[in-house]
């Protein structure tokens, strides 16, 4: 792997497009359509995330559990000034969907049941997935849309293949639509937990709707399957979300697609382990003006995730995701003394033993008063899935709120959940963890009518 220094954001491939930033200043209530009947999630790769995420609702639903990690579930929000001592849950603030109104389902190339593919994800353990285990067994993966030039490390038997890339956006479209009616679905989200697909750039035929629609009709290899989900799921009317570092919906074509059918969208990158801790300790260092001149991330891991991203192609795709985040936070042009030489570099290796149990291991060299030389070594056993699993939780809940608040297009308030967040044309993405979750709760009070916090004003006196 080829070091890299001072990595540097690309510039933004999309064009500039009429964009329409409601005024945060405007204090009024969004008409927001109450969160009535079920709500359908459907997920593209039935494996160790998106089962810890089904199984882990549903032992919350029996009492078996907490829904640790979850900011919509145990999150709380302060509203005024501190004093008012107004601080709700945030999702007694805001209306969204319970727990109970949440219906499953999604596409895999192999043809378990949730049930099995949780056995065999082995995340969870054994005796709480048997008394979740009759729900779980009715979840059965629909046939996928999948290409072994995206995904080079695994295959599978349950995939559609009749037709062109058209075709099969139809047939997920179809899906979709049976789903909701089998289900009762008064609404729906799609979020792609699948794995990660090889490194490409946008090329003409993601540029407009019209190129892309003709390169589905013709197989153009530049379509990535997870773009025909986005594709079908849009046309369908069905907010998105991209939990991996693909180059999925965040292309022209689809996001003016998104604006045009009213459709919120977000992603990209579930933030889990290593670059979550990434998140918390840069800015610190970055507030204190305390200098860094290397880090060094690397990582075993053993489920699937790990296996796929084996190949160099899908570690690309991880790697830009990965890298983009220290340059965006710490800023080395407006910080040349403190920034400029870093030398950033990220390894995955997979290590079947470790299964989801994660590590990753950080060496930071940073320095401080005069330059002198201190270091920083972090060591995170996480469990991967365990960690993604709430995540996918608040994004539909959040994508839902969005949906029925009105909201279109790109949902940037929603960066806190990811390690590349989508951006609005031209603009560079926020990093700084708690940047962003200012912003998440700044849009909810927004929402609402309530006054945002700025952190402004002798609270105390006015």
């Amino acid at each position: 792997m080829p070091r890299i220094r001072g990595q540097r954001l690309a510039p933004s491939p999309h064009p500039p497009i009429p964009w329409k930033v409601p005024l945060m200043s405007d204090k009024i209530t969004q008409k927001i359509a109450p969160a009535k009947g079920k709500l359908g999630i459907l997920m593209p790769g039935l494996g160790s995330v998106s089962t810890t995420f089904m199984a882990g609702v549903m032992a919350v639903r029996k009492g078996l559990g907490q829904p640790i990690g979850s900011l919509t579930q145990l999150g709380t929000i302060r509203l005024g000034k501190r004093t008012d001592n107004r601080t709700p849950k945030i999702k007694e603030f805001v209306p969204l969907a319970g727990l109970d109104q949440l219906v499953f389902g999604g596409w895999d190339i192999f043809e378990d049941n949730a049930y099995e593919a949780a056995v065999n994800a082995a995340v969870l353990d054994p005796a709480l997935l048997k008394q979740v285990k009759p729900q779980l067994q009715k979840i059965k993966p629909m046939k996928a849309v999948f290409d072994r030039k995206y995904v080079t490390r695994i295959d599978g038997p349950n995939v559609k293949t009749n037709g062109t890339l058209l075709d099969k956006a139809h047939a997920l479209m179809e899906d979709i639509a049976n789903f909701g009616k089998v289900n009762k679905c008064d609404r729906m989200v799609m979020i792609w937990t699948g794995s990660t697909e090889v490194f490409h750039r946008p090329s003409k035929v993601h540029q407009t709707i019209e190129a892309f629609e003709k390169g589905l009709a013709k197989n153009d290899p530049d379509i990535a399957p997870s773009q025909v989900y986005a594709y079908a799921a849009i046309m369908s009317g069905v907010p998105f979300a991209n939990g991996a570092p693909n180059l999925t919906h965040d292309i022209p074509a689809l996001l003016a697609l998104a604006r045009d059918k009213n459709v919120p969208v977000c992603g990209k990158d579930f933030k889990t382990g290593q670059t979550y801790m990434k998140t918390l300790i840069a800015p610190g260092l970055k507030a204190r003006m305390l200098g860094c001149n290397g880090w060094f991330s690397t990582n075993i891991l053993g489920n699937r995730d790990g296996e796929v991203l084996e190949d160099p192609g899908s570690f690309q795709s991880k790697e830009q995701t990965k890298l983009s985040v220290l340059d965006s936070i710490l800023q080395p042009a407006l910080y040349p003394e403190l920034y400029k030489d870093l030398y950033h570099a990220v390894r995955i290796n997979y290590y079947p033993p470790r299964g989801d149990s994660k590590e990753g291991w950080d060496n930071i060299d940073i320095f401080g008063w005069l330059g002198y030389p201190m270091q920083i070594k972090i060591d995170f056993l996480c469990r991967d899935s365990i960690l993604a699993a709430p995540l996918v939780l608040d994004l539909v809940l959040f994508l839902d709120l969005a949906n029925r608040a009105g909201m279109k297009g790109i949902q940037e308030w929603l960066s806190f959940y990811f390690k590349g967040p989508m951006t609005a044309p031209g603009l560079y993405p926020e990093h700084d963890i708690f940047i962003q979750l200012m912003k998440l709760k700044n849009t909810l009070r927004w929402m609402r009518g309530e006054d945002l916090i700025t952190h402004l004003g002798l609270e105390y006196y006015d």
